[in-house]
C-alpha cells in the first residue's frame, strides 16, 4: 500500500486505492472451511484486537490464530534442548545395568527357600545357615504345633482332666493347688465365662476318662501311624471334624512348614525302610497358657490313679515319627511328615512341590473330594505367599500360553467396550451422574458405621450384629404390638439383672432351654441351681452367684449350636451396643464428630443432586463432546493402533526393565541384617505398639511399638525360631530367635534405574496423548464432509516427530520427577514404618497424598498442554500456560466434563477388566486346570488394567481435544461448516449471543456518537 500511494498532497486515483486495498492472489489468506458463513458477523477467524487476545489468553490472530487449522506450515521445533538430555539418561541407564549383571543374581528373587529364609540346594547359606545342598527342591512337612493344638486343648480341658485339676475326689487333692491356679485353667480353657473368653472351645467333651482316652488315642493313631493314613481325611474316621473338610485346607499355611528336600517324593513313605529313623515328642510351646498344666498332668505322680489315665495318655500318645536327616536335614521337630499327604512336583518347576493325596486317600475319599482339597490347600498357600516368587513363576510359566491368548483378548474387548460406548454414551453419562449421587450416599453410610464400631470387630462384622438386632427388635415389637404385652429389656451393670425375652445370641444363634432335660452340656445352668437369676425358657441371661469366681459381663445363653456351646446376647433393642474393649476409633469426640460427619456428607449429596439439576445444559454439552468421541472413533477406527502400539511398547520395556532391575535388586549386602541370636521373639522382631492416628492427634496415651533387630530397616528380614540343640546360650539364658535376610535391597544403582523407567514409561504415554490430540484436532478442522477421507494418523505422526518430540521428553521429564519424588516418599515411609516411628509415618503420608494430588493437577495440566501444542505448535511451557488459562475461563465446563468423564473411564476400567479376567480365568482353567490361578489372573489383571488405560485414554483424550476445539471455534466465532453435527446446536446458540453483542457494542458507540453531536 505504501509503494502504490500517491505522492504526499497529490489525488488518489481511485482504482488503485481498490487495488491496494484488494490483497493479491500471493497474499491473500486461504478462508478456512470453519470461516466461511461468518463475514457478516464482521469477525471472521477471531478478528479481535491482538493486545486484547494476548491479554486473556483466547484464541485469535497472530500467534494463536487457528485460521489455517493445526497446519504444520507455522510451527517450528519445540524444547530440541531436551532430546540430548534423554539420550544422556539412557546412556547412565545402560551403565548402571552392566554394571550390575557383573555381581547380580536375579534367581535369589525367586529361588526356594524354607522357613529360616535359607535358599535350597546352596551349600553355605547366609549367617551359617544349614547345608542344603543335596535338598534342592522345596516341599512340606507337618507343622506339628499347629496341627496337634486343638487336640492338645481338647485332652487338657477334657471334663475328666478338669476334674483331677480343680476339684479331685476324697482320696487325691486337686493337682492344681492354690484356687488362683485352678481358676486361671478355667479361664483359659474357656470352661466357664470369664473376661477372656467370648466362647467356650468348639470341641467335643468326655464325661469320663476312659472315653477321653479312647477318643484321644484313635485321633493321634490317625497322625502318628502311618498305616491309619486312609481314615484321616475320610468323613468316618476319628478326625473327620477336622481333616476331611475344607476348613482344614483353607488355612494349610498354618498346618505345614517349608523345608528343602531331596524331591518332590519325599513323603511319609520314605521313612519305611529308612536306615536312620527318627521321632518327635510332642510338647505346647513354653508361652503356651496351658504349657505348665500340660507338664502337671505329664508328671503326675503314678500313685493318684485318678489322674493316671490323662497322664498316661500324655505320654505315650504324642510321639511323632521324623524323615532321616538325608532327606530332611532339620532337627526332628520340622521334619515330621504329613500322614496321607504326598508331593509331587510344581508343572514347569523341579524346584517346587504341590499337595497330591497318597492312592489309600484318594480309594478311601474319592477322586472328586481329593481333588476338590488338593485344589484348596494349593489355593491357600499360594494365596499366603508362602511359595514366595518360585511358585508364582512356575505358574506363570505354564500358562504362557493362555496369557499370550488373552492379553490378544483384551485388546478385542476394549474395541468392542468403544463400539458399544458410541451407541450408549448418553446412556453412560446419566448413569455416571446416578453414580456420583449414590457415591455420597454410600460413603455417608461407611462414616456411619465407623462411628459404631467396636474395637477389633470389622465393619461387615459389625453391620451384620445391628442387622441382627434390628431384625430381632422389629419383630419382637410386631409381636408385642399385637399380643399386647411389653415386656422391659433393660438391665444395669453387668445385666444379672436382665429379664427381658432376648433369646438369640448376638450372632443369631437360637438359644435353648435352661431347664431343658435332654441337655447334657453345661448342664450347671439351671433354674433349680440359679433361683435368683431367673432363668426361664431359652431367653438370655447372666446366671452367677454372689461367692462366683467367675463371672461373665454381659448376658449370655447356651446355644443349639453343637461346635459353639455358649455365646454373648444383646438386649432386644440394643441396636448399637456397648463395646466392651472400647470402639475401634477413640476418643468419643472423634466418634461423634464422625457420626455427624455421616449427615454431613448426606447433605453433601442433596446439595450435589440440586447442582446436577442446575447444570443439565453442561451435562448435555457433555454428552455432545463425549458423541463427538465417540463419532471421532468410529470414523477413524485405526486410532486404536496408537494404544495398541503403546501397550506392547509397555510391556516390553516393563519386562526389559524388571529383568536389570532385578540384577540390582538381588545384591543384598552381608551386613544387612544381624548375624546374632536373640533370647525373645520380642527382641528380634520387636512389639507392635496400639496408637492409632486418633491417639497421635488427641495426645492419648499409647503403647509405642519397639524395632526389632531384624526389621528395624526396610526391606526388613524375617524372623525364625531354631531348634532346642541349634540355640546359643549365654549367662544361663537360651537365645533361639534368628534372622533372615530379605530377597532384594535398594541402593542408588536401583534408584537411578528405576528414574529412567518413570521416565520412559512417562513419555510413552505422552507421545500417545499427543498424537491422539494431533489427529483429533486435524479431524475436527476438517469440512465435515471430507471427515474420514484423511489418513490422521500418518499425518499427526509427522508433525509430532518432526516438531515437538523434545517438548514431549520435557513434559515426561515433569511427570516422572514428581512420581519418583512420590516412591521415594514412600521408601521413607516404610523405613519409619520399620523403625516403628508412626508420627513420621504420619507425616509422609500426607506429603504423599500432596505429592499425588500435584502429580494429578501435573498430569491434567500436561495433557491439555500437549493439546494446545497440536493445536497451535508453541513450545511446552507457552502451552502449558494457555492451557491454563483456557481451564481457568471454562473451569466449570471443564470441572463437569471431568467429573463425568472420570466416572465413564471407570466403566470402562470395570468391563475391559473385568470381562478379560473373566475370560482369562475359564480359558486358563480349560487348557490348565492342574495349577493355581492365583498368579495367572494376577497377570491378566495387569494386563488388562494396561489395554484398559490405553483405551480409556484414547477416548478421554478425544473428548477433551474436542473441548478445545469447541472452545476455540466459540472464541474464534467460527462458523459450522466444520463443527461435527452434535454440536451444531451449541455452536448456533454461541453464534447467535456473540452477534447480539457484537450488534450492541456497534450500537452503542453510534447512539454515543449522535448524542454528542446533538449535544
Amino acid at each position: 500500500q505504501a509503494i502504490l500511494a500517491p505522492p504526499l498532497g497529490l489525488p488518489q486515483d481511485p482504482a488503485r486505492a481498490a487495488a491496494a486495498r484488494r490483497p493479491t492472489q500471493q497474499h491473500r489468506p486461504r478462508t478456512p472451511c470453519c470461516c466461511r458463513g461468518t463475514r457478516a458477523m464482521g469477525n471472521c477467524c477471531g478478528n479481535r484486537p491482538e493486545d486484547q487476545a494476548d491479554k486473556d489468553e483466547k484464541f485469535g490472530n497472530g500467534s494463536k490464530d487457528l485460521s489455517e487449522g493445526p497446519a504444520a506450515k507455522t510451527r517450528g521445533c519445540t524444547d530440541i534442548v531436551w532430546i540430548p538430555i534423554f539420550a544422556a539418561a539412557w546412556v547412565l541407564f545402560l551403565i548402571v545395568t552392566f554394571a550390575g549383571m557383573l555381581n547380580g543374581n536375579p534367581s535369589k528373587l525367586y529361588s526356594p527357600r524354607d522357613f529360616s529364609g535359607a535358599y535350597c540346594g546352596v551349600e553355605e547359606n547366609w549367617n551359617n545357615g544349614p547345608n542344603l545342598v543335596n535338598t534342592p527342591t522345596l516341599s512340606f512337612t507337618m507343622n506339628v504345633t499347629s496341627t496337634v493344638e486343638l487336640l492338645m486343648k481338647q485332652a487338657v480341658c477334657s471334663a475328666p482332666a478338669a476334674k483331677v485339676l480343680t476339684e479331685g475326689n476324697s482320696f487325691f487333692d486337686p493337682l492344681l493347688e492354690t484356687q488362683e491356679e485352678r481358676d486361671a485353667y478355667l479361664c483359659n480353657c474357656c470352661i466357664q465365662p470369664c473376661g477372656g473368653c467370648d466362647a467356650s472351645i468348639a470341641v467335643e467333651d468326655f464325661t469320663d476318662a476312659t472315653a477321653l482316652v479312647d477318643t484321644m488315642q484313635a485321633k493321634l493313631a490317625e497322625l502318628t501311624d502311618f498305616s491309619n493314613a486312609a481314615s484321616l481325611f475320610s468323613t468316618g474316621g476319628a478326625n473327620a471334624d477336622m481333616f476331611s473338610t475344607s476348613a482344614f485346607w483353607e488355612e494349610a499355611t498354618k498346618y505345614f512348614n517349608l523345608v528343602c528336600v531331596t524331591d518332590c517324593s519325599v513323603d511319609y513313605t520314605t521313612i519305611d525302610g529308612a536306615t536312620d529313623p527318627r521321632t518327635f515328642t510332642y510338647s505346647p510351646p513354653k508361652d503356651n497358657n496351658l504349657y505348665a498344666v500340660w507338664n502337671t498332668l505329664l508328671k503326675a505322680p503314678s500313685s493318684n490313679t485318678m489322674a493316671t489315665d490323662v497322664s498316661q495318655l500324655l505320654n505315650s500318645s504324642f510321639t511323632f515319627q521324623a524323615l532321616p536327616i538325608s532327606m530332611c536335614p532339620y532337627d526332628p521337630q520340622f521334619c515330621v511328615p504329613f500322614p496321607g499327604v504326598q508331593y509331587t512336583e510344581l508343572q514347569g518347576s523341579s524346584l517346587y512341590c504341590t499337595f497330591d493325596f497318597a492312592g489309600e486317600v484318594v480309594d478311601a475319599i474319592g477322586d472328586v473330594a481329593a481333588s476338590a482339597l488338593e485344589s484348596i490347600g494349593v489355593t491357600s498357600i499360594t494365596s499366603a505367599g508362602v511359595t514366595e516368587l518360585g511358585k508364582m513363576a512356575g505358574d506363570f510359566l505354564s500358562a504362557i500360553d493362555a496369557f499370550i491368548i488373552v492379553s490378544v483378548l483384551a485388546f478385542i474387548i476394549g474395541i468392542v467396550f468403544l463400539v458399544v460406548l458410541r451407541f450408549t454414551i448418553g446412556i453412560c453419562v446419566w448413569i455416571a451422574v446416578a453414580i456420583s449421587v449414590l457415591m455420597f450416599v454410600v460413603f455417608g453410610a461407611l462414616v456411619f458405621v465407623m462411628s459404631i464400631q467396636c474395637s477389633g470387630a470389622g465393619i461387615w462384622e459389625t453391620g451384620v450384629q445391628t442387622s441382627v438386632a434390628v431384625v430381632v427388635a422389629g419383630t419382637t415389637a410386631v409381636s408385642q404390638t399385637l399380643t399386647g404385652e411389653e415386656v422391659s429389656e433393660d438391665c444395669t451393670g453387668d445385666c444379672q439383672d436382665y429379664r427381658g425375652i432376648q433369646k438369640f445370641s448376638k450372632n443369631g444363634l437360637s438359644c435353648v432351654t435352661w431347664d431343658d432335660p435332654s441337655r447334657t452340656r453345661m448342664s450347671q445352668y439351671s433354674s433349680t441351681a440359679y433361683p435368683e437369676a431367673d432363668l426361664e425358657k431359652n431367653y438370655c441371661r447372666n446366671p452367677y452367684k454372689a461367692n462366683d469366681t467367675l463371672k461373665h459381663d454381659t448376658i449370655w445363653c447356651i446355644t443349639s449350636d453343637e461346635l459353639v456351646k455358649w455365646e454373648e446376647c444383646y438386649p432386644i433393642g440394643v441396636i448399637i451396643p456397648e463395646c466392651d474393649d472400647g470402639h475401634e476409633i477413640e476418643p468419643e469426640e472423634w466418634r461423634t464428630i464422625l457420626h455427624y460427619t455421616s449427615y454431613v456428607i448426606w447433605g453433601l449429596g442433596g446439595v450435589w443432586l440440586i447442582i446436577i439439576i442446575c447444570m443439565v445444559k453442561r451435562i448435555n454439552l457433555a454428552i455432545s463432546l463425549n458423541k463427538v468421541a465417540a463419532l471421532f472413533l468410529a470414523r477413524n477406527p485405526h486410532i486404536v493402533l496408537i494404544p495398541v502400539v503403546q501397550a506392547i511398547v509397555a510391556i516390553i520395556w516393563t519386562l526389559l526393565w524388571f529383568l536389570s532391575a532385578s540384577f540390582l535388586l538381588s545384591q543384598v549386602p552381608a551386613d544387612y541384617t544381624p548375624t546374632a541370636s536373640y533370647a525373645t521373639y520380642t527382641e528380634a522382631y520387636g512389639t507392635g505398639g496400639n496408637c492409632t492416628f486418633w491417639s497421635t492427634i488427641t495426645g492419648e496415651t499409647c503403647v509405642e511399638g519397639t524395632p526389632g533387630m531384624c526389621n528395624d530397616q526396610w526391606p526388613t528380614g524375617d524372623v525364625w525360631k531354631a531348634s532346642a540343640a541349634d540355640c546359643e546360650w549365654a549367662d544361663g539364658v537360651a537365645k533361639c530367635w534368628r534372622c533372615s535376610q530379605p530377597r532384594y535391597a535398594f541402593d542408588w544403582r536401583f534408584w537411578v534405574s528405576f528414574f529412567v523407567y518413570l521416565w520412559n514409561h512417562a513419555f510413552n504415554i505422552a507421545l500417545g496423548q499427543i498424537l491422539i490430540a494431533m489427529a483429533v484436532s486435524l479431524w475436527f478442522f476438517t469440512k465435515n464432509e471430507e471427515k474420514g477421507k484423511l489418513g490422521l494418523v500418518p499425518k499427526a505422526l509427522k508433525i509430532i516427530f518432526r516438531y515437538h518430540v523434545g517438548s514431549v521428553i520435557f513434559g515426561s521429564f515433569i511427570v516422572a520427577a514428581v512420581q519418583f519424588i512420590r516412591y521415594l516418599m514412600k521408601y521413607f515411609e516404610k523405613q519409619a514404618e520399620a523403625q516403628k516411628n508412626r508420627i513420621m509415618v504420619y507425616v509422609l503420608k500426607c506429603v504423599q497424598c500432596c505429592i499425588w494430588c500435584f502429580e494429578k493437577c501435573i498430569k491434567f495440566l500436561n495433557k491439555n498442554a500437549y493439546i494446545q501444542i497440536a493445536l497451535t505448535g508453541n513450545n511446552f511451557c507457552t502451552s502449558a500456560r494457555k492451557a491454563f488459562f483456557l481451564i481457568l475461563r471454562n473451569v466449570i465446563r471443564f470441572g463437569t466434563l471431568a467429573a463425568l468423564s472420570g466416572i465413564i473411564h471407570a466403566i470402562g476400567f470395570v468391563f475391559i477388566m473385568s470381562a478379560t479376567v473373566v475370560v482369562g480365568y475359564f480359558l486358563m482353567r480349560e487348557m490348565h486346570d492342574d495349577i493355581s490361578p492365583f498368579m495367572p489372573i494376577v497377570c491378566f489383571i495387569l494386563v488388562s488394567y494396561v489395554v484398559a488405560k490405553l483405551y480409556m485414554n484414547v477416548f478421554g483424550l478425544a473428548v477433551d481435544t474436542s473441548l478445545q476445539c469447541f472452545l476455540c471455534v466459540e472464541e474464534m466465532g467460527l462458523g459450522q461448516d466444520c463443527v461435527p453435527p452434535v454440536l451444531a446446536n451449541f455452536v448456533k446458540q454461541q453464534t447467535s449471543k456473540a452477534a447480539v453483542t457484537a450488534q450492541a457494542s456497534a450500537i452503542l458507540p453510534a447512539q454515543t456518537s449522535t448524542a454528542s453531536a446533538e449535544l
